[in-house]
């Protein structure tokens, strides 16, 4: 029994894309949930030590590679910083956070270069800017995502994400150029649509369509660099996000799990970059948001 069950979790491991989509979106809610799969290896341990059974370990051995496979690089340590580095922190800061000036002093304790914000909510915004103007003099709002910068920004514009049924005031992306020392690149800020795990499965196809609409933007982009800050409401290996991962690298170390904040099941707040490399990410304390920050590294060039 423990070598059947280990069998089929090496090809869940190993095989997730053949899952269909097609029934309650269940390729995806098992993409979603993908790394905990190395917690069914660990259950599976134990009977076998107890057993002495060398058919079950052995069994064991085909999905610990395949866990090791897809995710044992994200353990690694974090690299020595470079010259190039910059430091970005992105957050959904909750649109009924109590506390906006604590959740903007944790941010800005990480001295990232920039810091990218949603759920900018009218009566927050305010305390968001004056909190942290004095270390980030450049901004740019755009509806409730925000980006806040120690370096100049330029040609920001609305980032068209909306998907089709949503009512013309949604404006939940961003389009700017940030200029560095190491030269420029196109900064967007995006919060895709939310999903829902009912009794039917994963609804997201609102967040897919809107991941469609921003995997297109980062295709036309003109930049060379781009670098994407957001809570995209889903992981990097959920294929629903395809259109944007397959465009975009994620994090080379680090898992950063975000959400929920009580207790983080998955990283839904990513920091992807085309023509960089993110080469680390990790989880900030708590704020008063149900997501936690995460913070990341970005070697331009």
């Amino acid at each position: 029994m423990v070598a059947a069950l280990a069998v089929v979790t090496a090809g869940l491991l190993a095989f997730h894309r053949a899952v269909p989509n097609s029934v309650g979106r269940a390729g995806s809610l098992l993409e979603s949930f993908l790394p905990w799969l190395g917690l069914v290896v660990v259950g599976l341990l134990v009977p076998a030590l107890l057993r002495r059974s060398a058919a079950a370990l052995v069994a064991l051995l085909l999905p610990v590679a395949a866990w090791t496979h897809l995710f044992g690089g994200l353990l690694l340590p974090e690299a020595e910083p470079g010259t190039r580095d910059l430091v970005v922190v992105q957050h959904n800061v909750s649109d009924d956070n109590p506390d906006p000036a604590g959740t903007a002093r944790a941010l800005a304790a990480a001295r990232p270069d920039l810091i990218a914000l949603q759920e900018l909510v009218p009566r927050a915004l305010p305390v968001y800017a004056r909190t942290l103007a004095p270390h980030y003099p450049y901004h740019a709002v755009r509806g409730t995502v925000g980006l806040w910068s120690k370096h100049p920004l330029t040609g920001t514009r609305p980032l068209d994400i909306r998907p089709r049924g949503i009512t013309a005031d949604w404006n939940r992306g961003l389009r700017t150029a940030v200029s560095t020392p190491h030269g420029d690149f196109a900064a967007y800020v995006a919060h895709l649509p939310s999903v829902r795990v009912g009794a039917s499965g994963l609804a997201s196809s609102r967040r897919d369509e809107s991941a469609g609409l921003l995997g297109a933007a980062v295709a036309a982009e003109d930049l060379r660099t781009v670098v994407l800050l957001g809570d995209l409401n889903g992981t990097v290996d959920d294929r629903g996000l395809a259109p944007v991962t397959s465009r975009m690298k994620g994090a080379e170390r680090g898992f950063a799990l975000s959400f929920p904040a009580a207790f983080p099941l998955a990283r839904i707040d990513q920091v992807m970059a085309r023509s960089a490399t993110v080469g680390h990410i990790r989880a900030l304390p708590a704020t008063g948001s149900d997501h936690l920050p995460v913070a990341a590294r970005i070697t331009l060039g």
